[in-house]
């Protein structure tokens, strides 16, 4: 009896130690719930708060790869910094996310601004 207690202890205080997370069960590791219609990639130096987000759109615009976009950077500053706060640079005409095209590949930049 007091071994299984002890057992049950042991196991409802796994989660807590997070060893679920690195031996991959349970856990609250950080995945899209969803496939986004477009692969983005974000790049950025070594705990910099700056950063660029590169998706091949094809000939979709912002709108159609907004939330890849977000997903890649709300991961980068929430696992960097802890926080998922962050600025994007802005078309001043617009008033929307300044998108840069090369051929078909989007690329947007921001700033993770979690202190």
């Amino acid at each position: 009896m007091r071994r299984a207690a002890v057992s049950l202890l042991l196991v409802a205080l796994l989660p807590a130690c997070g060893i679920g997370d690195r031996l991959g069960i349970g856990g609250t590791r950080m995945a899209s719930e969803v496939a986004f219609p477009f692969e983005a990639e974000l790049l950025a130096d070594s705990m910099s708060r700056k950063f660029a987000v590169a998706v091949d759109a094809g000939t979709a615009g912002v709108d159609a790869v907004r939330e890849a976009v977000r997903f890649e950077a709300t991961r980068y500053c929430l696992g960097t910094f802890g926080a998922s706060d962050k600025t994007w640079v802005r078309d001043p005409a617009t008033g929307d996310w300044a998108a840069a095209r090369d051929g078909s590949v989007l690329t947007f930049q921001g700033r993770c601004t979690a202190r």
